[in-house]
């Protein structure tokens, strides 16, 4: 038997109305007036990246810092 009669049967019908509807009526409030989406978007905080830092010494230099640390390890 179907359940369409029944209150479970209307309340999926509701649910998968409501899920559908939502992204519908948000597209339809943003698409239509781009000042929506600028009042939206300004109040919203972004990621704020620190400045750059300092490169890593390159795998030269590291071979060098250590061999250095070896010699000193070894005069030891």
């Amino acid at each position: 038997m179907s359940n369409i009669g029944t209150s479970k049967g209307v309340l999926e019908i509701a649910k998968f109305g409501l899920y559908v509807s939502i992204p519908i009526v948000l597209m339809y409030t943003f698409a239509n007036n781009s000042k929506n989406i600028q009042r939206f978007m300004g109040n919203r905080s972004y990621v704020v990246y620190p400045p750059e830092a300092p490169r890593p010494p390159s795998p030269e230099e590291m071979r060098e810092m250590a061999r250095e640390l070896a010699r000193k390890n070894n005069s030891r």
